[in-house]
């Protein structure tokens, strides 16, 4: 039973990663033809009333949070908001594959900073894996050398926004609906775009029909991903089906190299393949550390 669990849960977070990856692809697709901020909030009106309706079935609009909970689901949703903002930025001006490989070292830093701002243990052996990790996306971003961009760092800023919404998860109640906490979040980032539109002076436009599949497109495939991605955790081992977090490289590179006709060089490929093996080299230890201290190999994870 545990076997077919894991097989399962593998195959979900392979569908989330690769949805993920389509919505980004999708996303870049679409933004010739539309203003910056419009776009993120078309998306994010999609996804909010497919959220709104999915949390309705559910039964969970009726929920009431604590107020330590809404004070961290608000604090997850600026993140969020962020997170989403540089990201975007970075992904519409540089190639999907070097960011996405820049996005592989995000198990080290809430690996790191759980340790730093959380107390949790980290031994020296996942402190020198953090390490190296480090080292393999400086390859990948190669600053003040020939192939550098300035859109690397909106990378890497990205995962540190990412990085501070996931601490902020793990500290949540495991009684609030993951629904509810994606749902506050779809909300904040539709509102702060809409906001940063009319600040920014942007003239509107009517998306043509390719764009307005896209972007419908790219909405479908987050809600995809998002419920794929709390499935797959939630049913097998962490220690299994983590690891297939990584098929979003491999995706990126397949639709980078037939939608935009983009491959990584050598030196960037280089640098991917220290993170992910850094990564990987950190979660296994995680799951030791969990077996050896409860005698138990950790089950599901709540993502939240």
């Amino acid at each position: 039973m545990i076997r077919s669990d894991n097989m399962r849960a593998a195959l979900l977070i392979v569908v989330s990663m690769a949805a993920f990856t389509i919505n980004d692809a999708f996303m870049k697709l679409a933004s010739p033809g539309v203003p910056f901020f419009e776009q993120i909030f078309l998306r994010g009106v999609l996804i909010t009333l497919g959220l709104t309706g999915l949390a309705w079935a559910l039964g969970q609009l009726s929920f009431r949070p604590s107020r330590r909970d809404r004070a961290l689901t608000l604090l997850r949703t600026l993140t969020e908001t962020v997170g989403t903002v540089i990201f975007l930025t970075a992904l519409f001006s540089m190639p999907i594959a070097n960011l996405s490989a820049i996005l592989q070292a995000l198990p080290l830093t809430v690996t790191l900073a759980a340790a730093v701002f959380l107390g949790e243990p980290v031994g020296w052996r996942r402190l020198l894996a953090i390490l190296v990790g480090f080292t393999g996306v400086a390859i990948i971003i190669r600053p003040g050398f020939e192939g550098f961009s300035v859109y690397s760092l909106y990378g890497v800023a990205a995962v540190c926004a990412i990085t501070l919404r996931d601490l902020t998860a793990r500290k949540l109640s495991a009684e609030i609906p993951s629904i509810r906490v994606a749902l506050s979040a779809a909300i904040g980032v539709t509102v702060m775009s809409a906001a940063a539109s009319l600040i920014m002076g942007e003239r509107w436009v009517m998306p043509d029909t390719g764009a307005a599949l896209l972007m419908a497109g790219a909405a479908v495939c987050l809600m995809v991903g998002y419920i794929s991605a709390v499935a797959g955790m939630r049913l097998g081992e962490v220690g299994f089906v983590a690891p297939f977090r990584y098929t979003s490289l491999l995706v990126a590179l397949i639709l980078g190299l037939v939608l935009f006709d983009e491959f990584p060089d050598a030196l960037t490929l280089l640098g991917a393949g220290i993170v992910v093996a850094t990564g990987l080299f950190t979660l296994f230890r995680e799951r030791r550390t969990a077996t050896a201290s409860t005698g138990i190999p950790p089950k599901g994870l709540r993502i939240r």
